[in-house]
């Protein structure tokens, strides 16, 4: 597949054999290209670990710990020794490593981090997973290994970090770095770019919504801002091609209490190491 054109979505590769399949099934069954879509849009892709993540992986402490909430295993990382607490919390198709650059600042200003791979990402089991099981592995880490200090959550972490917060995850203040927003701008996003017909994204929030028995847009960041009353440092880039900087915008506008940080030239993963942005958290939690 590796000489096929490839589109990014969600932080994961769409093949053009994909793409063909899914032009395939909407001309002859919209119920199957529905549930072909939505097989997509819940499989997270386990990419190989990057050497610069070597050295967290192989000095953090990790355990196996269960989700009660949704009965499914998870991988925890605990990094460094400290009696305070950060939580990190990766994106869609990301891991508990994923945001080392962050940890390691954390780690010379004396914090801890616990960070694990979601349900179907990194070490962790399975091959589907959905926001509502990182937000509840999210509720089972601060049971098991709280009370934390602060939440970091990237692109879908950021998400699940303000719906946690919603949740009564307790935290002094919170930041999220290229956070997606409404669930049906993710969703028609998604139908987009794999070129099926635009009404099939209100059939997939449909079939979503008929499995869960949840409303879809009752997780969109920018409802969960309105109720978090703690201080929470929103971090964008201009040039995210995976997420619109439309979204830091319309999520800082609902919270009560927030900065704002807009870069350039970063995307939507480099910012993850970007000095600039690292010291910015720094002085954010300090």
């Amino acid at each position: 597949m590796s000489k096929n054109k490839k589109i990014t979505t969600q932080n994961q590769e769409i093949p053009k054999a994909i793409l063909i399949t899914a032009k395939i099934l909407q001309t002859f069954s919209s119920n199957l290209t529905t549930k072909f879509a939505a097989k997509l849009f819940t499989t997270p892709i386990k990419h190989k670990i990057p050497k610069r993540e070597f050295f967290m992986d192989k000095e953090s402490k990790q355990e196996n710990i269960i989700v009660t909430a949704i009965n499914k295993e998870i991988v925890v990382y605990k990094y460094g020794e400290s009696s305070k607490k950060v939580l990190l919390v990766h994106g869609w198709s990301g891991r508990g490593t994923q945001l080392v650059k962050i940890a390691d600042e954390l780690l010379k200003n004396g914090y801890m981090t616990i960070s694990f791979d979601a349900p179907s990402h990194g070490k962790s089991k399975g091959n589907f997973s959905i926001m509502t099981e990182f937000i509840a592995s999210i509720l089972e880490i601060e049971k098991k290994y709280g009370p934390f200090e602060y939440a970091i959550g990237h692109s879908l972490g950021g998400m699940s970090v303000l719906n946690a917060i919603k949740q009564h995850l307790q935290v002094k203040k919170a930041i999220i770095i290229g956070s997606g927003d409404i669930i049906q701008d993710i969703i028609d996003d998604f139908i987009k770019k794999l070129k099926l017909k635009s009404d099939f994204g209100i059939k997939l929030r449909n079939h979503f919504e008929n499995k869960f028995g949840n409303k879809m847009d009752d997780y969109s960041a920018y409802k969960a801002a309105k109720l978090v009353e703690i201080p929470v440092l929103v971090i964008h880039d201009k040039d995210d091609d995976d997420v619109s900087v439309k979204s830091a915008y319309n999520i800082q506008k609902h919270l009560k209490n927030s900065q704002l940080l807009i870069t350039e030239g970063l995307g939507h993963r480099k910012i993850l190491g970007n000095e600039t942005v690292i010291h910015k958290i720094i002085d954010f939690i300090s």
